[in-house]
């Protein structure tokens, strides 16, 4: 397999729930009103140390989507999705951003967010409809 480069953030820092690997800082957020299948979910500007899954259209909420999963680098668990493209022109500003699912991560106080089933059923940006 070959050697695994972590970038270590300084700040408020959100990690890896399995292995807490970091992932982003809180001045990276760009909103935390998403949701997701598992609950909560926020946007970020960046993210470091995941790798990228295959292309694939998904349809949302709010659209039309071509996303990438994202996986830790460390231990390989998905912890969101990245935005590659929108088909819809209010929700390009989405283009090349990252989701990280509160469920799948550590907030910087090393909480932890928990499941919440009643956010299934609600629908969110994740679902497909």
């Amino acid at each position: 397999m070959g050697r695994v480069f972590l970038i270590t953030l300084e700040g408020n820092v959100y990690s890896c729930k399995h292995c807490q690997t970091h992932l982003a800082v809180a001045e990276d957020i760009m909103s935390k009103l998403f949701h997701c299948k598992h609950g909560k979910a926020y946007l970020f500007d960046k993210v470091e140390n995941v790798t990228v899954g295959e292309k694939e259209d998904r349809i949302m909420m709010t659209g039309l989507h071509t996303v990438v999963d994202i996986f830790c680098v460390r231990c390989g668990s998905i912890v969101g999705w990245k935005y590659e493209a929108a088909k819809e022109k209010g929700q390009k500003y989405k283009e090349g951003k990252y989701i990280l699912e509160r469920f799948k991560i550590l907030g910087p106080d090393g909480s932890s967010y928990t499941f919440c089933p009643e956010a299934q059923s609600g629908g969110s940006d994740a679902d497909e409809a």
